[in-house]
């Protein structure tokens, strides 16, 4: 099951984290990865250590927050390999601060990132799969986005309309033979999330309070986006797939 010989993904902000695991796990199931970040340096050592582990990826670096060059990005995938059957929308940044000093400016940079530059460039990919008859378009949100978390105002206001954003899209995009849906993970163990898994207050609370007892890892994420990316979940659009052990189900 679940098996993506002959299907091309691009995963935003695959060069290390959620997106690097998901990468991986796309191309254990055989599909062709487009390796995406800012910095061509990483995204070729990626690919260069994917390709000797047997994965056929690719690189494509470019700057997921500027739409113009992310589309132009995806109109050089379709030109060199001729579809793009998987767009997992996974790169984001974050800015912590109490609610009462966020600054207007850091506010507006988190929402054009994480928010309008996703949905430009997911609409440019949605049209071509419209064209081709089939896609699936994901996206990584956040359970902030379903509980409260404080410092995170930008990031939870940007990902609960990406969760909403995702819901209105299916509903368009379905009779075209589209799927949309999100992942929304817990407290994934990442470079995003150092701060936090550094600070032992927190990470003594985290692992208290989460059902499974420890922090998410980013290959807790992989199987999921395999999943949504395959043939077998063509009945599953709109859905927001919650990873996170349990935190958000627990008193």
């Amino acid at each position: 099951m679940f098996k993506l010989n002959g299907r091309v993904a691009l995963i935003t902000g695959s060069t290390r984290g959620i997106g690097l695991a998901a990468a991986q796990g796309l191309g254990r199931q055989g599909a062709t990865v487009f390796i995406n970040a800012r910095d061509a340096i990483s995204v070729t050592r990626v690919v260069e250590q994917g390709q000797s582990d047997g994965f056929d990826f690719r690189p494509m670096a470019f700057d997921a927050g500027d739409s113009v060059e992310s589309c132009d990005a995806i109109d050089r995938i379709v030109s060199e390999i001729g579809s793009l059957d998987i767009f997992y929308a996974n790169a984001g940044i974050q800015h912590r601060e109490t609610l009462l000093e966020f600054d207007l400016a850091d506010f507006q940079r988190v929402i054009a990132f994480n928010l309008t530059a996703q949905w430009a460039l997911a609409q440019h990919v949605a049209r071509g799969m419209v064209s081709r008859g089939r896609g699936r378009i994901l996206f990584t949100g956040s359970i902030t986005a379903l509980l409260g978390r404080e410092k995170v105002t930008a990031y939870t206001a940007a990902k609960g309309a990406l969760h909403a954003m995702v819901r209105q899209w299916s509903s368009e995009l379905a009779p075209f033979g589209l799927t949309v849906n999100i992942i929304a993970p817990g407290y994934i163990r990442t470079e995003l999330t150092e701060a936090l898994w550094k600070d032992q207050k927190f990470d003594d609370w985290l692992q208290e309070r989460t059902p499974t007892g420890r922090w998410g890892l980013p290959q807790d994420l992989a199987a999921a986006v395999c999943y949504l990316a395959s043939d077998e979940a063509s009945f599953v659009t709109g859905q927001t797939l919650v990873v996170d052990g349990g935190l958000s189900t627990a008193m």
